[in-house]
């Protein structure tokens, strides 16, 4: 996750100076997304229409039964028909404006999509505002117990309950795959969704995932083999250098297993893909996303 070594990797880097308008995406398609926050709308949390580029989309806040309690999401689909649907999982910070948004424009592209909150055992969603709340000591303090309260099994009886959800709404094509993206610390999740639910789950997409690979018995990686998806693991260049083998490792055991997998460290930091982040880094940010619209729309 977003631990010592990434935040203090992640501060020299804006410190260095290489943090900019491009970076940030004022002017691009990141910005663009956040200018158009279901959340900052009318009826946000009630449901509502919300228009993007692509398909006109509509929205709700709902809630999901888990074996471990009742969690809240996002859900976001195209206005009509049925869909092959992705769950997201947000970074570290939770299910936010920022979410909502990124979640939204995949919808606009042909999914319906449901992002989670992955604290729900905690306390209902948003857990704090932006990313940068999350990097405040208030932040870290909020947040840090409430991922204490995630445990591995806990994963994957929540990726079992959100497909089930899923293959439940009218909005969804059950004849289709599901797909599932991650950030962060929820990168290895989508690992864990793929194994939890292996005859659905057909494609999985993690971005600066976090712990992919540990020396822990439960590490996500060990799950490659049972896992039957087309993965896309786009790793941040901090991660990197921080544990060069890493990648070497996952691409052993994808090759070992006869998985299919897209890996790949980009010139970026960690955290580039969320819009809301201090390194967003649209150019990057929008190749991994055309990255992952390719790995869904290729194997749902």
């Amino acid at each position: 996750m977003c631990d010592d070594f990434t935040e203090e990797s992640n501060a020299r880097w804006l410190a260095a100076g290489k943090l900019s308008r491009r970076n940030f995406g004022m002017l691009g398609t990141g910005a663009a997304a956040f200018a158009a926050l279901p959340g900052c709308m009318t009826g946000a949390g009630t449901g509502g229409e919300t228009p993007l580029a692509g398909a006109e989309t509509k929205y709700q806040t709902v809630t999901i039964t888990t074996p471990d309690g009742t969690a809240d999401a996002f859900f976001v689909h195209p206005v009509t028909g049925r869909h092959p649907a992705v769950i997201m999982w947000p970074d570290i910070a939770g299910l936010r404006d920022a979410y909502k948004t990124m979640g939204t424009r995949l919808a606009a592209a042909g999914y319906a999509v449901l992002v989670v909150n992955q604290y729900y055992r905690s306390s209902p969603a948003p857990i704090v505002a932006t990313m940068s709340d999350w990097r405040t000591p208030e932040g870290q303090a909020k947040i840090k117990p409430m991922i204490a309260k995630i445990d591995t099994p806990g994963i994957a009886r929540d990726a079992a309950a959100f497909v089930a959800w899923l293959d439940g709404q009218p909005q969804v094509d059950t004849a289709r795959k599901v797909g599932t993206a991650g950030y962060c610390m929820t990168g290895p999740y989508t690992i864990r969704t793929a194994a939890a639910v292996p005859a659905r789950v057909g494609a999985a997409c993690s971005f600066h995932g976090a712990d992919l690979v540990s020396d822990t018995p439960d590490s996500a990686h060990h799950l490659i083999p049972a896992v039957q998806a087309a993965m896309l693991i786009a790793i941040a260049q901090n991660d990197d250098a921080k544990d060069p083998n890493e990648k070497v490792l996952l691409r052993q055991t994808v090759d070992t297993a006869k998985r299919k997998a897209e890996i790949e460290v980009y010139p970026a930091q960690h955290g580039w893909c969320t819009i809301d982040s201090p390194v967003y880094d649209e150019p990057q940010a929008e190749r991994a996303w055309g990255r992952m619209l390719a790995t869904l729309s290729a194997n749902l």
